[in-house]
């Protein structure tokens, strides 16, 4: 079986986020950038599949500038077997001007010419924080999906996943071929070893540049401002339960 693995650069999750002056983006000069959370995820559950003989093949994408094939190449420390660059113009920003429905059009067409029998990414990037591609690439190749997995067994030509929803979690069985995102719970990625980070660094990377495959990626939701959360007061402290329960009820907490 073989598995693709959708992957993302994005900020790292320890970085302080900045908001630009401009309120149009977040400054992205100098600072860490690494591999989404959940796409690691979702590389570490296609390792495990082809360690248990599941999978016999796996491919990580990641679509961006020249620099996303840092976090193609921390794919393949990690033990994926090939990747594929989508490349697009180095200053084309991945978390405002690549949106979902252009990145499941892209992942479209390499689903057709991969012709994988699972493909398995993270539930959302962190930077955009949109968790659409899954469910828009399921519907461009009228595959049956299973989102947020917290648990997935594969057997038979059908994997069953336990879903995590708000309440609970709910277990579904769905037929290959299928679209199954990630959620935090699957499992805990490795870390890849020096010796495998040495030879992921001579692995070639299939590079494909965006305008060869006839794709319209101009964004449809333009981003009107983006602002920094609002400062949280300080608390205080009461010298009483009473004086607690005034505070709650001045406070309409009660």
């Amino acid at each position: 079986m073989k598995v693709l693995i959708p992957i993302k650069r994005v900020i790292d999750y320890t970085v302080k986020i900045r908001v630009r002056p401009d309120k149009k983006g977040v400054d992205k000069k100098a600072v860490k950038m690494s591999m989404n959370p959940f796409c690691e995820i979702a590389v570490e559950e296609a390792i495990r599949m082809k360690e248990a003989k599941i999978a016999s093949e796996l491919v990580a994408v990641t679509i961006g500038p020249t620099k996303c094939n840092e976090q193609l190449r921390t794919a393949m420390a990690m033990g994926i077997d090939r990747a594929i660059h989508i490349k697009t113009a180095d200053a084309l920003e991945t978390d405002i001007h690549l949106q979902p429905l252009a990145v499941s059009r892209i992942l479209a067409q390499i689903v057709q010419k991969e012709t994988p029998q699972l493909v398995l990414l993270g539930k959302q990037s962190i930077d955009d924080d949109s968790n659409q591609v899954a469910q828009m690439l399921a519907g461009r190749l009228r595959w049956p999906q299973a989102t947020f997995a917290s648990s997935i067994t594969v057997a038979d030509d059908k994997a069953e996943v336990l879903r995590e929803v708000d309440g609970g979690a709910q277990r579904v069985s769905v037929s290959l071929p299928a679209v199954i995102s990630t959620d935090l719970r699957l499992n805990e990625p490795r870390f890849a070893t020096l010796q495998n980070i040495m030879k992921a660094r001579k692995k070639p990377i299939e590079e494909i540049a965006v305008d060869e495959l006839g794709i319209n990626i101009e964004p449809t939701l333009e981003y009107l401002e983006i602002v920094d959360p609002p400062v949280r007061k300080g608390g205080v402290f009461v010298d009483s339960v009473q004086e607690l329960f005034d505070k709650m009820k001045q406070h309409e907490c009660l």
